[in-house]
C-alpha cells in the first residue's frame, strides 16, 4: 500500500523529470534542413526621426557657421578683424575697375551761334594688384602694409595710353581696446598712413602719360563694428582722411596755365552690410559704401603768372557691393566680389578676388 508521503513524493519525482524533458528538448538545435529557393531579405530598420536630425547634422571637417561668418567678414574687409600676437598673414587682392564718361563740349561764336559741337568719350580700366601682410603685435593690435602695383589702360577721342607701375604704399594698424564678450558686438578703432609711391597725376604730361598714384600723402581714422547673429554677421565702419597736401608743383596745361599747389578736400566715408552664411562652406555678402568729399583747392599761375586759387565741387561717391566666400579647406576662404557704381562720382562698376597666401617663412 503506498502511503500519503509516498504518493507526494511520487509525484514530486515525476514533476521534475517531465520539466527535465522539456527543457531538453527545447535546448536541442533545428537540424531540419532550410527550405529550397531564395532567402527572404531582411526588413529595413525604420527611420525615426532621430536619425533625420544625425544626417542632418555638420560632418567631420565641417566649420561652425559662426566661424565661417568670420572668414567671410575678413575677406569682405579685413578691418574687421585682429591677428594673435606674434602671428603673420599674407594676402592677395586682384582688383578691376572700369569708368566710363562722357562729356559734350559746344562753342558759340560771337552772335550766340553754335559753331562747335563735339562729344568726348573717356573709358578707364585699371587693373590693381595687392600684396597684403599682417603682423599681431599683440592680441588687440594688428599691424598692416599694402604693396600694389597698377596696370591702367586709358582710352580716349585725343589720348590712348597704358602704365604699368607701382601703386600707393599704405600702412596701418587696427586696435581694439575693449574686451569682446561673448556673443557681444565687437569695435575695432583703425588708422592709415598711405605714401605718394605711385606715379603722380601732378607730374606726368596730359596727353602723353597715365598716373599710377594719387600724388600726396593721406591719413585715415576710423572705427568699425560687428556682430555675428548666426546665420548673419552685421558689420558698419565710419572714417575719415584728410591730406596735408602737395605744392612746389610745375605742371604745364595746354591752355598756358602751370599748376603749383593742390590741398585736398577732406573726406568722410561710411559703410554698412552683413553676411549671410548659405551652408558651412559658402556664405554671401552685401555692403553699401559713401564717401562725401569736399572742395579741394587748386592753386596755380594763369597765363600772366599771375597766381590763382580756386575750389573745386563737392564730389559723392557710392558703391553697392555683392560678394560671396566659398571655403576650399580649412585655411583657405576665396572671396569673390562686384561693386556698382551709384553716382558720377563713383567707377561704373568693379571685379575684385582675395586669395590668402599661406607658406612657411623658413
Amino acid at each position: 500500500m503506498i502511503t500519503t508521503a509516498n504518493r507526494t513524493a511520487f509525484a514530486l519525482a515525476l514533476s521534475c523529470g517531465l520539466l527535465a524533458a522539456s527543457a531538453g528538448v527545447q535546448a536541442q538545435p533545428d537540424t531540419q534542413p532550410a527550405p529550397a529557393g531564395p532567402a527572404a531579405p531582411e526588413p529595413a530598420a525604420p527611420t525615426t526621426p532621430a536619425d533625420a536630425r544625425d544626417a542632418l547634422k555638420k560632418q567631420a571637417g565641417d566649420v561652425d557657421q559662426s566661424t565661417l561668418l568670420k572668414e567671410t567678414l575678413t575677406k569682405t574687409d579685413r578691418q574687421y578683424s585682429l591677428l594673435k600676437a606674434g602671428r603673420l598673414t599674407t594676402n592677395y587682392n586682384l582688383n578691376y575697375t572700369y569708368i566710363g564718361q562722357e562729356s559734350i563740349d559746344v562753342g558759340l561764336d560771337t552772335t550766340g551761334a553754335i559753331d562747335l559741337f563735339k562729344i568726348e568719350n573717356t573709358r578707364s580700366h585699371t587693373i590693381t594688384n595687392t600684396l597684403s601682410v599682417d603682423y599681431g603685435l599683440l592680441d588687440n593690435v594688428t599691424l598692416s602694409g599694402s604693396f600694389p602695383f597698377v596696370s591702367k589702360f586709358t582710352q580716349s577721342n585725343e589720348f590712348g595710353g597704358i602704365a604699368n607701375s607701382i601703386g600707393d604704399l599704405n600702412f596701418g594698424a587696427r586696435y581694439q581696446p575693449f574686451f569682446q564678450s561673448p556673443g557681444g558686438p565687437t569695435f575695432t578703432f583703425t588708422g592709415n598712413v598711405g605714401l605718394p609711391t605711385g606715379r603722380s597725376p601732378f607730374t606726368t604730361t596730359a596727353g602723353s602719360n597715365l598716373s599710377t598714384g594719387s600724388g600726396y600723402a593721406t591719413g585715415t581714422l576710423g572705427m568699425n563694428a560687428s556682430q555675428v547673429l548666426d546665420p548673419v554677421a552685421l558689420f558698419a565702419s565710419v572714417n575719415l582722411t584728410a591730406s596735408p597736401g602737395v605744392t612746389h608743383l610745375h605742371q604745364e596745361h595746354v591752355d598756358g596755365t602751370e599748376l603749383t599747389a593742390v590741398k585736398p578736400g577732406r573726406t568722410i566715408g561710411w559703410g554698412a552690410g552683413f553676411t549671410y552664411a548659405l551652408s558651412y562652406n559658402v556664405s554671401t555678402s552685401v555692403s553699401f559704401q559713401e564717401s562725401v568729399t569736399t572742395a579741394s583747392k587748386i592753386t596755380f599761375l594763369d597765363t600772366s603768372k599771375v597766381s590763382k586759387t580756386k575750389s573745386t565741387t563737392q564730389q559723392t561717391a557710392a558703391l553697392l557691393n555683392f560678394g560671396i566666400g566659398i571655403r576650399l579647406s580649412p585655411k583657405t576662404t576665396v572671396n569673390l566680389s562686384a561693386g556698382v557704381g551709384l553716382t558720377t562720382d563713383s567707377p561704373d562698376f568693379s571685379l575684385g578676388l582675395d586669395v590668402p597666401l599661406n607658406f612657411s617663412l623658413f
